[in-house]
């Protein structure tokens, strides 16, 4: 069966990279442009992978991992971001409440993309 993965991000260009280095590798690849659109979408399709953007208009990255930690979704979420200094306090705190989430830095090379999507996903090329 075919992972899903769900790409949250405000920037269109970010969105399509993700499915132009995603889709070679035989995923299931969607796209959200809001936090909101994100949590709506995740209540009708099971994904098994999340990278999610930190700072986006609206609800940020770091409120939609709250929603959806706190809906009961239990999938990996990357945060991919160019680290928000103004992020960083409820990054700590959100950790520190026991929300499991990975931070990464943007930009990430496409091969790196999906050498990391591999290893979360297939336990293949350790990252």
């Amino acid at each position: 069966m075919r992972k899903r993965i769900l790409v949250i991000d405000d920037d269109s260009a970010v969105r399509k990279s993700f499915v132009l280095a995603l889709e070679d590798e035989d995923y299931q690849v969607d796209t959200a442009k809001s936090g909101e659109q994100g949590i709506d979408m995740t209540s009708s399709t099971e994904y098994d992978l999340i990278f999610l953007d930190l700072k986006m208009p609206g609800m940020n990255g770091v409120e939609t991992l709250l929603r959806l930690r706190n809906a009961g979704y239990k999938m990996p979420i990357y945060i991919v971001t160019a680290f928000h200094k103004e992020f960083t306090d409820q990054l700590i705190v959100a950790a520190e409440e026991g929300y499991e989430f990975e931070v990464m830095q943007k930009p990430i090379e496409s091969k790196d993309l999906v050498r990391l999507t591999n290893a979360i996903l297939e336990g293949v090329g350790a990252y």
